[in-house]
């Protein structure tokens, strides 16, 4: 691997690791519960069924996204921007894809139930960290990680994919995304459908599994440059 290589990789990583340790230490704080009360007003949360929330940035944001991705394939196929080649292009557009299964596929096994089912606030369930592995809540699951998180945080895949190439526009992008990405894990909050935490792991999954990709093509990129060397 070349100095831009090693240097990215050593970021990525870090980025990865040092994410990991906060969201540990932020599960172990029992600060999400915290968080839900304080923006609860008594046994509901205000902001769960407005219009600006529930249908603008939680409706709203899923089409803005699938929107993107289909332009992206549109981009990729017609080669607009000059860079990446269309295979990386539609290798990372599938992350995406990935990163928009695989979230769902957690919470189909996850055992948490979403802030507004708790008894605190007018639910039915108790509350039960998402690390208590087989520990029923008594409600109805199914909520860890955020899903609605990943219409933003799974479009990081667009900077591993150009920062070679554009590093302005990844940079930017990152930028964008990150600012998206927090505005949507916040309206899920205040709605009560997601603790802090249920976003920020959604993110750090996203950078992690566009991580291994981003390794995966330098990988394959030494093999063939090794072959043609043998050749």
């Amino acid at each position: 691997m070349n100095t831009s290589t090693t240097l990215w990789l050593h970021r990525d990583t870090s980025v990865m690791l040092i994410g990991l340790l906060l969201l540990l230490a932020w599960d172990a704080s029992g600060w999400d519960l915290a968080v839900m009360k304080a923006i609860a007003d008594g046994h509901s949360f205000p902001w769960r069924s407005h219009w600006l929330t529930g249908l603008v940035l939680h409706q709203g944001g899923r089409w803005l996204s699938w929107g993107v991705v289909a332009a992206m394939v549109l981009e990729a196929v017609f080669y607009i921007k000059p860079g990446p080649s269309r295979q990386k292009r539609f290798a990372y557009i599938a992350g995406m894809v990935f990163c928009a299964l695989l979230v769902p596929l957690i919470k189909r096994i996850s055992l948490t139930s979403c802030p507004w089912d708790l008894t605190d606030f007018g639910g039915k369930a108790h509350y039960v960290s998402h690390w208590a592995w087989g520990m029923v809540d008594g409600g109805a699951g199914h909520c860890f990680p955020s899903g609605h998180a990943v219409a933003a945080f799974g479009f990081f895949g667009m900077y591993f994919l150009w920062r070679d190439h554009d590093d302005k526009f990844a940079r930017g992008w990152l930028m964008g995304v990150l600012i998206v990405g927090l505005l949507f894990a916040l309206t899920q909050t205040v709605r009560g459908a997601h603790y802090p935490s249920h976003s920020a792991w959604t993110a750090w999954l996203c950078w992690t599994v566009f991580s291994a990709l981003s390794v995966l093509f330098e990988v394959r990129t030494a093999l063939i440059r090794q072959n043609k060397a043998i050749e």
